[in-house]
């Protein structure tokens, strides 16, 4: 296995455990992101860190059906995510996918591994984001909080170009590196 794989297996337990903690009565509440419930947070998790995890790995497209599905409509949502995440990390476990580059549409591509480095981000930060939004904590080891911080600072600008990201937030220079991730992708940690 290599380094980004080892971080995508962290990244999507700890995202996986706090699924589980969400109860049903919090799926209605604010998630911290902007103008989305924690429902709408969770569907966009399930959809793009493990369904589009898995089809990024085998170069094949989402399902229509998949972009509207409320994935937290059934009551068993957060053991299909887990499920579907051991699905994705599989699907990278294969060499295969990390030759060449991943069509994104359009006519742009981008390199396999970078792929997979933007969404160990976007597990770990909408995990947070899930985390926090319904108390629970959001923990990974530290070698993986430094990468994150690497692929955070690395694509800042381009996903603060869309409104992905925030202005960064302050910290200090010896906060430990996922907070600083945290702070770097505009969240208040």
């Amino acid at each position: 296995m290599n380094e980004i794989h080892a971080h995508l297996a962290s990244s999507a337990a700890e995202a996986a455990r706090v699924t589980r903690g969400i109860g049903p009565e919090q799926l209605a509440g604010p998630s911290g992101c902007t103008g989305w419930t924690v429902r709408e947070l969770a569907n966009h998790l399930v959809l793009y860190t493990a369904h589009g995890l898995e089809h990024r790995a085998l170069r094949t497209q989402l399902p229509d059906e998949l972009l509207a599905h409320d994935f937290t409509a059934d009551a068993d949502w957060p053991e299909r995510y887990a499920a579907q995440l051991d699905r994705a990390l599989a699907a990278w476990a294969k060499s295969e996918a990390w030759e060449g580059d991943v069509d994104l549409g359009g006519g742009n591509t981008m390199p396999a591994g970078e792929i997979a480095a933007m969404l160990v981000a976007e597990l770990a930060l909408h995990g947070w984001d899930l985390a926090r939004a319904t108390g629970q904590d959001f923990t990974l080891p530290d070698d993986t909080g430094a990468y994150l911080l690497d692929v955070v600072e690395r694509y800042a600008e381009m996903y603060r170009a869309y409104e992905g990201f925030a202005a960064p937030a302050p910290v200090q220079a010896d906060t430990p590196a996922f907070t600083r991730a945290l702070a770097a992708s505009g969240r208040t940690p």
